[in-house]
């Protein structure tokens, strides 16, 4: 079987078990990465660019690296290629995990107990909670949310398409780095520059992707069209500015302006300044979006996948070669082992409790 299909019947089976189940509570991959991660960073931190380079090369690096092993070690049996990948998949994945602390956000903010909801907005995102109204927490919530579809589902959904198991692994991995030391504190403005500009480059993608789907599957598609063109180059992340602007677009709301995160106050561009600004009801809209768009995003991938490596020559059609095979005394002559080769790989915070999805909402 194609890795094509591989991916398709393994992504399928993987977006289900975060749908039903979401993350562990412990022992989540993504953590023991983080946990690894942060170590090696204790040993190598330096205040340049050039120990921080070297250090998210190790770290993105070896995450691929392992995954291709794993990948390869499977590479025999269909049944263990396919459960490797709804693994893969199930583990970066984290959409369900993001509803569900946005949700609690919001059952805090109705309730009342603003305390509440500002002790468990850290789970979402790195925004100072402790100066925010439920006005400002009701923005931080869906601007995390928005930014976070991207981050902790489509964008890892693909890259899976595009590489498989490792392609999974190497984003999630480059997006952790990215939480854990992409950020303009005084520690890791110059250490986390490589780990910051690596995400802007693998994260392209999938914004991109995750603003259209926000369009098409929104409630005000003309809306959200008009102000991702508008406003999302003000944005000052290349990935967080379409899709934010894209959500705001699409839910009729104001988002950006003023923020405090990391010891920082942060003046962003408004996105939709001519909308109403959120308030704790529109985070259950904001995640019905994200719901949407993850889900189309899935379908998407895993319909290409599907289509592609049942297009495949050799697969279902009488009298084609399979895998480059050659015509031999009427049978098929394998092909040699360089021709049979499958994929090969070419994909080069502090972890968010949501499969390690970060961003900087």
């Amino acid at each position: 079987m194609r890795a094509d299909r591989v991916f398709a019947y393994g992504a399928a089976l993987g977006f289900l078990g975060d749908l039903v189940a979401g993350d562990p509570r412990r022992g989540h991959p993504v953590a023991v990465f983080g946990r690894a991660a942060g170590a090696l960073e204790r040993r190598m931190w330096r205040d340049d660019r050039g120990s921080g380079a070297v250090y998210a090369a190790l770290c993105a690096g070896g995450a691929v690296g392992a995954a291709a092993l794993a990948d390869r070690a499977v590479r025999s049996s269909v049944a263990l290629r396919v459960a490797l990948t709804a693994a893969a998949t199930w583990s970066v994945l984290g959409g369900t995990s993001l509803a569900r602390e946005a949700r609690a956000v919001a059952a805090a903010l109705d309730a009342g107990d603003i305390e509440a909801a500002r002790a468990r907005l850290p789970h979402l995102c790195g925004r100072d909670p402790h100066s925010l109204d439920a006005a400002g927490i009701a923005r931080a919530v869906v601007e995390s949310v928005a930014e976070n579809t991207s981050d902790a589902v489509v964008g890892a959904l693909v890259w899976g398409a595009w590489g498989g198991v490792p392609g999974l692994v190497g984003f999630r991995a480059v997006n952790t780095l990215d939480a854990m030391v992409g950020h303009r504190s005084p520690r890791h403005l110059r250490f986390g520059w490589a780990a910051a500009r690596l995400d802007d480059v693998v994260g392209y993608p999938g914004a991109r992707l995750t603003a259209a789907l926000a369009v098409l599957a929104g409630p005000s598609p003309r809306t959200a069209l008009r102000v991702w063109r508008r406003d999302a180059a003000a944005h000052p992340s290349p990935n967080a500015g379409p899709v934010e602007a894209a959500f705001a677009g699409a839910l009729r709301l104001r988002l950006g302006g003023t923020l405090s995160y990391a010891g920082r106050t942060e003046h962003r561009a408004v996105l939709g300044a001519e909308h109403p600004a959120p308030a704790p009801a529109d985070i259950a809209r904001a995640v019905r979006l994200s719901r949407r768009v993850s889900a189309a995003a899935a379908a998407l991938c895993v319909l290409t996948a599907a289509i592609r490596g049942g297009s495949a020559p050799g697969h279902g059609r009488p009298g084609e070669r399979p895998f480059g095979g050659r015509a031999v005394g009427g049978g098929i002559r394998p092909p040699r082992r360089r021709e049979a080769r499958a994929w090969s790989p070419t994909v080069s915070r502090r972890a968010r409790p949501f499969s390690g999805a970060g961003g900087t909402s």
